[in-house]
């Protein structure tokens, strides 16, 4: 293993050696960096023009300068050094300045998007799989391709025209009116009756149960005037929390594991007893403190499982685990919730909340709620616009995998041996069809430091992808070619990882020299 991974290391370096030296090359040849020097009329003309060439080191040969700018990114690998040395940019900006700043950005932007559209893309693959030639698999699939054939920046201008615009105006006078009611309902009972599965009766009350559904709810966040001031309280996520332990234990261990099911509920009871008697904690809220929350959340629920024991503790460690993780994760949305009115009234929002530019609100003053309300209302849309356009090649890919896994014969024989559909699925079948998934996704989150170019610039988002373009523009090499780095060696280390995943998900494949 040692031996394959360092001479993947070894080819791994020559090839960004040799690509970076043709990218230099060609971007040093197609234009002149001091192009808009030479057209201007100011007086001091020659004066900047030699400052941009002393700055650059446009005096030496293209070849020569790469091994300069070399020898500086060479420096980045040394360990606690301090000595990184990219360049400077055009307007004499280090490019380490503007790469941290950018990075950042995209960061911000582009992770939750994709995060996101892996989870849900796979699982809208693999549930469509099972459920093939359904409603469902027609109604998923073509949502998909709708989504996918989309242009971005379409989608970009109206999620800001609707998303936030219209909802900031619908957020003045929060009032569901009636027929507002009645099209989200049937648009409920729809998406209930593609879910649903049986005989024709049994689809229409699941129908008429989505639609009874969704019009309470409703008519509920009318009266209550929610929008103005959300929240969940304790019956809600008392509730939420019952049917977050029933679902994960389902799909973890099955509701036959009754010590993993009371494993998960007791976590919910723990959960609500946090709820109450960490209120005065959370408003001192840091982000390390919600991180390290996070960890004893998650190692609370997982010694429930260790002690609750049963025939497979590691099933009830699971299910407690992951429910404690769910469920602390609603305890913090809530209390998100509860900082909104502060937000939105804030002077610096004046009641229009969700945000079309930036990735903050400049000047805004508040503690760790309020920050991270506007840090939410500033990335929900870009975020909804690249998850929308992702989801239909991580959906089809799953459920293309899915369907040739669960045909295979040992799937067959798993079935034949009287084992459970949940224990066939998800222990046989779903594991396995994660791997021509890792390729996907390996080379996807390595790609994410390079930048959604369209949706930055319509969001006003300065990342990578803008400071990419603007360099290009300007023939300036310093900038164009640090980009180039930090994603070259992103997409190769990701390479390598997912080879490695390989051998994770699959038994039958070994890493070797």
């Amino acid at each position: 293993m040692v031996t394959y991974i360092v001479r993947r290391l070894v080819a791994a370096v020559l090839i960004l050696l040799g690509a970076s030296f043709i990218v230099y090359m060609l971007t040093a040849f197609s234009g002149d960096p001091l192009r808009d020097l030479r057209e201007s009329n100011v007086p001091n003309r020659e004066t900047l023009i030699q400052l941009r060439t002393d700055l650059l080191s446009l005096d030496v040969p293209a070849p020569i300068r790469y091994f300069e700018w070399l020898g500086g990114a060479a420096s980045c690998l040394i360990p606690f050094a301090a000595t990184c040395d990219l360049g400077s940019s055009i307007a004499g900006i280090e490019v380490t300045q503007l790469l941290s700043r950018a990075m950042g950005q995209t960061i911000l932007l582009v992770t939750g998007a994709t995060v996101l559209a892996i989870l849900i893309g796979i699982s809208l693959g693999i549930i469509t799989a099972l459920r093939q030639y359904s409603g469902l698999d027609y109604g998923v699939t073509f949502m998909a391709f709708l989504f996918f054939s989309l242009p971005i920046f379409w989608v970009a201008v109206l999620l800001k025209e609707y998303g936030a615009i219209g909802f900031n105006t619908f957020l003045a006078d929060p009032n569901i009116s009636l027929t507002a009611i009645l099209i989200i309902s049937l648009v409920s009972a729809f998406i209930w009756y593609l879910v649903a599965r049986g005989t024709l009766k049994k689809r229409l009350i699941a129908a008429a149960a989505g639609f009874a559904f969704a019009a309470v709810i409703l008519f509920f966040l009318d009266l209550t005037q929610w929008f103005l001031e959300p929240g969940f309280g304790p019956v809600v996520i008392a509730i939420a929390g019952v049917g977050i332990a029933y679902g994960v234990t389902l799909l973890t261990s099955g509701l036959k594991n009754r010590k993993a099911l009371y494993s998960a509920l007791i976590t919910v009871g723990i959960g609500m007893i946090a709820y109450f008697t960490m209120q005065p904690l959370l408003d001192l809220a840091t982000p390390l403190m919600i991180v390290l929350l996070a960890i004893a959340t998650v190692l609370v629920g997982v010694a429930v499982g260790y002690f609750m024991g049963g025939y497979d503790r590691r099933q009830s460690m699971n299910a407690a685990g992951l429910t404690a993780f769910l469920m602390g994760f609603t305890i913090l949305l809530d209390r998100f919730m509860q900082s909104w009115p502060l937000y939105s009234d804030n002077s610096r929002i004046r009641g229009r909340p969700i945000a079309t530019l930036g990735s903050s609100t400049p000047n805004l003053d508040g503690d760790f709620w309020i920050m991270g309300i506007d840090t939410f209302t500033h990335l929900l849309l870009p975020t909804i616009a690249l998850m929308l356009i992702s989801l239909a090649g991580y959906s089809r890919y799953s459920r293309a995998s899915m369907l040739e896994i669960m045909n295979q014969d040992y799937i067959r024989t798993a079935r034949a041996k009287g084992l459970g559909e949940r224990t066939v699925v998800m222990r046989h079948a779903f594991r396995n069809a994660l791997i021509p998934l890792a390729t996907l996704v390996a080379f996807d989150i390595g790609g994410l430091i390079g930048g959604a170019i369209i949706t930055e610039q319509v969001f006003a988002f300065s990342g990578m992808g803008q400071l990419f373009i603007g360099a290009l523009g300007n023939v300036d090499l310093n900038p164009i070619m640090g980009v180039f780095l930090i994603t070259g060696i992103l997409a190769l280390v990701f390479n390598l990882v997912a080879d490695l995943v390989y051998s994770v998900l699959d038994p039958r494949v070994r890493v070797k020299a």
